[in-house]
């Protein structure tokens, strides 16, 4: 093995079919499959469709990959795969492809949470993190606060949402709006020539009562729905780039104000910011400007790197293997719902060796 481990990573955790190949903290190709096509005209994921397209994207994806990074599946020092959390059916075809290819080699296997991915994916951008690292999380399916003083040990759950994550409050939202699915992007380009003070929507979990760092966007996106409604029960036209950008601020305001102080309460002088709503312009210029402020560095992958994607797994595994952490055990399986705290998911080491001593052969050749 290299001074610098060569891992192939493989996420299914929801519509993207992603495989990654990193060199240490580089990376070297990027593969992704989508079928957010096909969910489109349901207005959001269907978990049946995504484990087929999955099952049909798999093999074509890791062979490009290869490809593109001009390595050969021989060469990998190790397989990771995100076991959870995510939809199970889509997972489940993630870690059975992970498996098969890493016995076929013999090479370890690691199942690795993607939220701490979503962490470690940073490290392609903007070099190795700093420990302790804070990061906000904002994706479809997860708003939260981590603080990680080991990317590959230990993350800490700050705070987290209690009812829909922000990027399920831009997808509702776009849909009242008949913007289409995804949400989040179609909002982001609308509110570009909306007036963000237009309308004043609630800021949600941000009284002096309130948990400090939990989140709350179900109540934002009844009161943004409630007014649209109004406004065409009266007859009226919908403002769509005022509402679009009123609510946007919304919720980047409660994010980046949570982050923030979650930072100087904790002491921690950075702040990395990862899930596909990173992507967003305006909390990527909001976080800037307030962080600036504070005296805080913000970290921020590129839009592409945000999104789901087999890159973060890849990095994720990679510093597993660099740690020397316990690959997982061949009975490893997909958890829907995988615990932060849990970045990845160890096996028995003595039972691991026996499958690796039975797969030397190297079936792939």
């Amino acid at each position: 093995m290299a001074d610098e481990p060569l891992v192939l990573g493989i996420e299914t955790s929801c519509d993207e079919t992603g495989v990654g190949i990193v060199r240490g903290h580089t990376l070297l190709a990027d593969a992704v499959a989508s079928s957010v096509d096909e969910h489109a005209r349901f207005g959001g994921v269907v978990p049946e469709v995504a484990s087929r397209a999955h099952l049909e994207a798999m093999v074509p994806t890791i062979e490009r990959a290869l490809k593109d990074a001009g390595v050969a599946a021989s060469d990998l020092d190790g397989i990771s795969v995100t076991a959870g959390p995510g939809l199970a059916g889509a997972l489940l075809v993630g870690v059975s492809a992970a498996k098969a290819y890493a016995y076929a080699l013999g090479k370890p296997l690691y199942g690795v949470n993607h939220l701490a991915s979503h962490i470690c994916v940073d490290q392609l951008e903007h070099g190795p993190l700093p420990e302790p690292t804070m990061a906000l999380l904002v994706s479809g399916g997860h708003s939260s606060l981590l603080l990680s003083s080991d990317i590959t040990s230990d993350v800490r759950p700050l705070g987290a949402t209690i009812d829909d994550a922000a990027g399920e409050a831009f997808d509702k939202i776009a849909r009242v709006l008949n913007l289409g699915f995804p949400g989040g992007p179609v909002i982001d380009r609308y509110a570009k020539e909306g007036d963000p003070k237009a309308i004043t929507f609630p800021r949600g979990l941000t009284g002096p009562r309130d948990p400090a760092y939990d989140f709350s966007f179900s109540g934002l996106k009844t009161s943004v729905a409630r007014w649209i409604e109004a406004k065409r029960a009266a007859g009226e036209d919908v403002p769509v780039r005022d509402v679009s950008a009123s609510f946007q601020e919304a919720v980047v305001d409660v994010l980046t104000r949570k982050a923030v102080r979650a930072c100087k309460d904790e002491g921690v002088d950075h702040l990395m910011i990862g899930g596909g709503v990173a992507a967003n312009s305006r909390l990527r210029a909001l976080a800037q400007e307030r962080c600036e402020a504070a005296g805080i560095r913000l970290r921020v992958p590129r839009p592409k790197l945000c999104t789901d994607n087999g890159a973060m797994v890849a990095a994720l595994g990679a510093e597993m293997v660099a740690r020397n952490r316990s690959a997982s055990a061949w009975d490893l399986s997909a958890d829907s719902s995988l615990p932060v705290t849990e970045t990845h998911v160890p096996g028995h080491t003595h039972d691991h060796d026996h499958a690796h001593e039975a797969a030397k052969d190297n079936l792939y050749s």
